[in-house]
């Protein structure tokens, strides 16, 4: 070879062709505009989740001489004060109402994120007479709207001396069927080889079920962990029926005085809603990282 040939080809050949710099996770280009429409869109659906919330957390910080009903409206308060929240206090015991409402919600987590687990794995990985029907019942009492049979679980409560107890609040949804499902998806999309490891090894059931497969669903538990609260500390109906002491109402039977007897205060009733949505603002941040891991967990087999 010459070194002519060695050496480095100059000339005015085409130019490469210049590639975008936006890409998908698939590596697939995305134009400009199909982008600025896409956080256009993304920006649309922030403003109509968040802002309420956040339309509600500045109302709760105004004080009395702002007019919150100004037109335009001023989102930003002129001077912030907790006032709105030590009058939320002073009206109702607030604090106790949080706690019944933890107690409650804390339960539900608990039988939830334990009976989902042993419902979920003994739909997916026993084998039995009925495991079929098993599942339908699950999915058929999904169908079943609570308001349905609203009327038989009182009477069970009160059968049992239930009755005005937070055990009677939270025994209807210790179990949700949709918790089932999802813990039975989870365990489904496990591979079976590592559980034939196992029982080769001599692990039994329980064995297999603690140390197995219930680690490699933390993020479905997670999911359920985080429903299950959600139920428990936004029920309103339940709680209201079965429970008749005022020291044992929730946080949401509670707040409904202040809708009630100070419905022209929209700064007290912001501070209410602010204080009952903050838990759960709290355990979504503290779970968000396993709830994300969770979503696609059981998306394999159905």
């Amino acid at each position: 070879m010459s070194l002519t040939d060695k050496a480095p080809k100059t000339g005015t050949g085409p130019a490469p062709a210049r590639t975008s710099r936006f890409t998908d996770e698939n590596g697939r280009r995305i134009r400009a505009w199909e982008l600025i429409l896409r956080y256009t869109l993304l920006l649309v659906v922030l403003a109509l989740t968040v802002g309420p919330f956040l339309w509600q957390l500045s109302t709760s910080l105004k004080g009395p001489t702002e007019d919150i009903f100004s037109s335009p409206p001023r989102f930003l308060p002129e001077h912030p004060t907790l006032h709105n929240y030590q009058r939320v206090a002073d009206t109702i015991p607030v604090w106790e109402y949080v706690l019944n409402s933890l107690k409650v919600a804390a339960a539900n987590v608990v039988t939830n994120c334990v009976g989902s687990a042993l419902a979920g794995y003994a739909l997916a990985r026993l084998r039995y007479r009925g495991r079929r029907a098993a599942t339908l019942v699950f999915v058929l009492a999904m169908l079943v709207p609570a308001e349905a049979i609203v009327i038989a679980q009182f009477t069970t409560m009160r059968d049992l001396g239930l009755n005005n107890t937070l055990t009677g609040v939270v025994l209807p949804g210790a179990v949700a069927s949709l918790n089932v499902l999802l813990m039975r998806n989870a365990f489904r999309s496990l591979p079976f080889e590592v559980e034939e490891a196992a029982y080769a090894d001599g692990a039994n059931v329980w064995q297999r079920f603690v140390r197995i497969a219930l680690p490699s669903v933390k993020g479905t538990l997670a999911v359920v962990a985080i429903f299950a609260f959600m139920f428990a500390w936004d029920d309103f109906l339940w709680p209201l029926i079965v429970l008749s002491d005022p020291s044992k109402y929730t946080l949401t039977i509670g707040l409904n005085y202040l809708h009630g007897t100070f419905a022209n205060d929209e700064r007290l009733v912001a501070a209410g809603t602010v204080i009952a949505v903050a838990p759960l603002i709290a355990l979504f941040a503290c779970l968000q990282r396993y709830f994300f891991r969770g979503v696609g967990e059981g998306a394999v087999k159905g």
